[in-house]
């Protein structure tokens, strides 16, 4: 289980829907490199319409043609856990755009291994 309290840095990966990484969806690759090295959480956010580098607006509207999303991947963790990550995200992100925030943190608690099943603290999951 990871616990983080106090200042913390969040770290925020814009790409699009569509983007890879070796036939496999980028924000996907992100995650999964965000749990291998230890980070304390990390959470994918579709967008509904948005705009980047290309100036092209992409919309979830049923009659626009644009397909490839926004994506956001949030990533909170210590700022050394975190930065020590990055290296990682400049490999990966050829066209997005990354964003550092320092945040705090009031609580982050890890569920047991089972539903239902108390936590570290004794408190059931749901």
């Amino acid at each position: 289980m990871t616990r983080l309290t106090g200042s913390a840095l969040r770290v925020t990966v814009f790409v699009g829907e569509n983007d890879t990484w070796h036939h496999r969806p980028l924000y996907t690759e992100i995650v999964h490199r965000a749990h291998a090295a230890g980070l304390a959480g990390a959470s994918v956010f579709r967008g509904i319409e948005g705009f980047g580098a290309s100036s092209l607006i992409h919309t979830s509207r049923l009659l626009s043609l644009s397909e490839d999303l926004p994506v956001a991947v949030v990533v909170v963790d210590t700022e050394e856990r975190v930065r020590a990550f990055l290296p990682q995200l400049d490999e990966l992100v050829t066209e997005g755009l990354v964003i550092l925030d320092p945040c705090e943190v009031i609580r982050y608690v890890g569920r047991g291994p089972n539903r239902g099943e108390p936590d570290g603290e004794g408190k059931r999951s749901s």
